[in-house]
C-alpha cells in the first residue's frame, strides 16, 4: 500500500510538472516548492531582514496573545495549515492553556515528523498529532473527545498565493469541516508601498532565488529531468492591476529539457510562473472570507504592513 502511494504522488507530481509546462504561459504549482530543502531554505527567509511579513506577525502576536487566546476560547483543537517549523504557533501553545489538541498539517512528512518530535517532548500536556497532506485536498482531522472547538490557524500570509478566486473556495472548503462557533485565525499580507513589497521578495542574500530555483532540482532529483539551474534567473516583481507580487523563473537561453523523457523547449526571455502572493486590504479580504465567516477582530502592527484576523464560523 505504501509503495502505491509512492507512486501514486510521483505520478501526480509529474502529471502536474508536464502540465504547467506545457501551458501557454508556463508554471509551476507552488505547493511543490516545499521538499526537505524547500522547507528549510523557506524558514530563512522568514528570518531575513527585507522579509517583513514573519517579523511583523510575529510582533502582532506577541502584543495581541492575550486576546488572540481569549477569541480561541476552550478545550481547543489547533489544526494549523502548512505548519512549517511551527516557531508562531509557539506562541499560542505556550499562552493558551486551554489547547487540548495540536493537528500540524504539512507536505513535507519527514520534516513535519522531526517538527512534531520536538513539540511533543516541549509541550507533553498537549496531544501533537501530525498530519503529513496536502491542505488544500481533503484530508481525515484526528478526534478528541476532549476538544469542544476547533480553530484553524493558517499564519504567514500564505492564503495569498491562492488567486481570489481560489482563495475564496479554499476557505469554503475550510469552513466546510468546521462547525458553527469555531475560529479561523489566519495572517493576512496588507497593500503597501511597491519598493517595500519587491524587497521582501530580492532579498540581498539571495535566498529567495535559492528558494526558487530549487523547485528545478527537485524536479531534476524525483522526475529524472536535467535543469540546468545555472540557466534560470530568479524574477520577482509586484503586478499592480492584480494586486500580488509575482515570482517567475526566466530562462537565460533558447534550451531544451527532459523531465523524464518528456521534451520541453524554453525561449530566451521565457519565463515560468512559480508564485503568486496577492496582497489585500482588511476590507478586501473580509468579501473573500464572508460566505462562511464573520470577522471578529483585526489587529496590525504598527506600520500596517500586515495583519492577523480572527474569523468565526456562521
Amino acid at each position: 500500500m505504501k509503495d502505491g502511494t509512492v507512486q501514486n504522488q510521483v505520478s501526480e507530481f509529474y502529471s502536474d510538472i508536464i502540465n504547467g509546462l506545457s501551458s501557454e504561459q508556463k508554471f509551476l504549482p507552488s505547493k511543490y516548492f516545499y521538499d526537505e530543502k524547500g522547507s528549510d531554505l523557506f524558514e530563512k527567509i522568514c528570518e531575513l531582514d527585507e522579509y517583513y511579513p514573519t517579523s511583523s506577525e510575529v510582533s502582532i502576536m506577541e502584543h495581541e496573545i492575550d486576546q488572540i487566546t481569549e477569541m480561541m476560547g476552550k478545550h481547543v483543537q489547533l489544526i494549523e495549515l502548512g505548519s512549517g517549523s511551527s516557531t508562531k504557533t509557539r506562541l499560542l501553545l505556550d499562552n493558551c492553556r486551554d489547547i487540548e489538541m495540536y493537528v500540524p498539517v504539512d507536505i513535507s512528512e519527514s520534516f513535519l515528523k522531526n517538527v512534531a518530535t520536538k513539540l511533543q517532548a516541549d509541550y507533553p500536556g498537549i496531544d501533537i498529532q501530525p498530519v503529513a497532506a496536502d491542505y488544500t485536498l481533503p484530508f481525515e482531522i484526528p478526534e478528541s473527545d476532549r476538544v469542544k472547538k476547533r480553530v484553524v490557524y493558517f499564519p504567514g500570509s500564505t492564503i495569498g498565493n491562492f488567486t481570489r478566486k481560489r482563495a475564496s473556495d479554499f476557505l469554503d472548503t475550510v469552513g466546510a469541516f468546521l462547525q458553527r462557533g469555531d475560529g479561523l485565525l489566519i495572517g493576512v499580507d496588507l497593500k503597501k508601498e511597491v519598493g517595500v513589497l519587491e524587497a521582501a521578495y530580492n532579498d540581498s542574500k539571495g535566498i529567495t532565488a535559492d528558494f526558487n530555483k530549487n523547485i528545478l532540482s527537485r524536479i531534476n532529483r524525483e522526475l529524472a529531468a536535467d535543469f540546468d539551474t545555472r540557466q534560470f534567473r530568479h524574477r520577482a516583481f509586484y503586478n499592480a492591476a492584480e494586486g500580488r507580487i509575482e515570482m517567475h523563473l526566466e530562462s537565460l537561453k533558447h534550451q531544451t529539457v527532459q523531465i523524464n523523457g518528456t521534451q520541453i523547449s524554453f525561449s530566451a526571455g521565457e519565463t515560468i510562473h512559480t508564485e503568486n502572493s496577492h496582497k489585500y486590504t482588511v476590507e478586501e479580504f473580509e468579501i473573500i472570507a464572508g460566505s462562511h465567516f464573520r470577522r471578529r477582530q483585526t489587529w496590525t502592527d504598527d506600520q500596517e504592513y500586515f495583519s492577523v484576523h480572527y474569523f468565526e464560523r456562521v
